[in-house]
């Protein structure tokens, strides 16, 4: 399989490459709300042939793009549009009728957009050996409207993705505050970790009150508390709010300072988290993880607040460990989340009303086995991957009727 990364290069320039780069990421990001504006005036038709015929010329004269920079400006609204298509397939709307009280699930697609994807922020996409090349003097040359320039990366540590079994593809020009940074694609092709040569297998929940909980073969579970990340959350949104409240230019520009850190940091978070599950676990360890998709939806419903609900990373995390496990010769699977925390792992009983969710408890009346709801919830997974480890290409929990 092919495992992709992203290396986020910061670059150094000259005053008037400065100039030069930034004013084609502005020209670039007019391009894609030129494209934008006619997919939301087309019917959203995602054909790449039909926009570079209806659009090319159009890039090129009004908007000043090159050749390859205005193909670049097709394929990624395209692939933006897809991306929203793909996200509005997996939640669809659903409402409940006033009346019968059931809820009713309506699909949606692109024509529930209300307008076009915005493109304010300047940004270059750059495609390799066309826009942009590694010179012999470990330096980048970049292509602008006016001209091709020159500019340092510092690596910190990218360098070890810069060998010849890494294959470097599109680059992206970002700029974050005063610096300008490349993010490059590289993709290597990897060997998985086939069913038959799983050593170990880890269960892994995830949550607010703990981050993860991770419990392995030798019996051992592992917490992560999620109260500090919670409590600096809180902080960050406690100054947003006074600095909103004040109004000022000069909160503004805090604001403006502020804005991006906390996501930074929670990415740094999960980065180290990852990291730790991987160096810690035995050769060809299976991580088993719970599939998440449309949990906010469905925890809507209970007493958490929009803050809670909205700021808690949980895919960024589960990212970080498939790429990461990946290099490090392990496999992640996702396995759907029903009863995991309703299940007693000893004896089978599946009965939600023995979870305590308040104390945060776990008592089986069945055979009286009794631990912390969370790692009830890790321990199921760990059974989960051993079905999975057995044969099963769909392991889950089944509910027998009883009477």
């Amino acid at each position: 399989m092919k495992q992709a990364i992203t290396l986020r290069l910061r670059i150094v320039l000259a005053a008037n490459e400065t100039q030069l780069l930034q004013e084609t990421m502005c020209q670039f990001a007019a391009g894609c709300q030129l494209v934008s504006q006619y997919l939301f005036d087309h019917e959203f038709v995602l054909d790449q042939y039909a926009l570079h015929k209806a659009l090319y010329h159009r890039l090129r004269a009004d908007i000043g793009l090159k050749s390859q920079m205005a193909q670049s400006v097709i394929r990624h609204v395209v692939a933006n549009y897809k991306t929203v298509q793909t996200q509005m397939k997996s939640e669809p709307y659903a409402f409940k009728d006033r009346y019968t009280g059931q809820w009713t699930r309506c699909p949606r697609d692109l024509t529930w957009l209300r307008r076009p994807l915005q493109y304010r922020k300047p940004q270059l996409k750059l495609v390799r050996n066309r826009d942009w090349s590694w010179l012999q003097d470990d330096r980048l040359s970049l292509n602008t409207l006016a001209k091709r320039i020159r500019v340092t990366p510092y690596l910190h540590g990218f360098e070890q993705y810069l060998t010849p079994d890494w294959q470097l593809g599109v680059a992206t020009v970002v700029r974050t505050g005063a610096h300008y940074f490349l993010h490059i694609a590289v993709t290597k092709e990897i060997d998985t970790v086939d069913r038959p040569h799983v050593k170990d297998i880890v269960g892994i929940d995830r949550g607010l009150r703990f981050v993860l909980v991770s419990h392995n073969g030798a019996g051992q579970t592992n917490f992560v508390s999620g109260k500090a990340i919670a409590n600096k959350r809180a902080k960050y949104h406690r100054t947003r709010q006074k600095l909103q409240r004040k109004n000022t230019k000069s909160a503004k520009r805090c604001l403006r300072r502020l804005s991006g850190r906390e996501n930074r940091w929670m990415s740094d978070v999960n980065h180290r988290l990852s990291k730790t599950l991987v160096s810690q676990a035995s050769p060809n360890t299976l991580f088993v993880v719970e599939d998440l998709t449309g949990i906010r939806q469905q925890l809507g419903r209970q007493a958490l607040t929009r803050r809670e609900l909205h700021s808690w990373s949980f895919f960024e995390l589960e990212q970080y460990l498939r790429y990461k496990a990946a290099l490090a010769g392990h496999a992640v699977i996702a396995v759907p989340a029903q009863y995991t925390s309703q299940r007693c792992p000893k004896c089978g009983r599946i009965d939600k009303n023995q979870r305590d969710q308040e104390n945060h408890t776990y008592h089986c009346v069945s055979c009286s086995y009794q631990s912390n709801d969370d790692r009830i919830a890790a321990m199921n997974l760990f059974t989960l991957g051993q079905q999975y480890q057995s044969g099963s290409n769909h392991p889950r929990f089944i509910k027998e009727v009883i009477g």
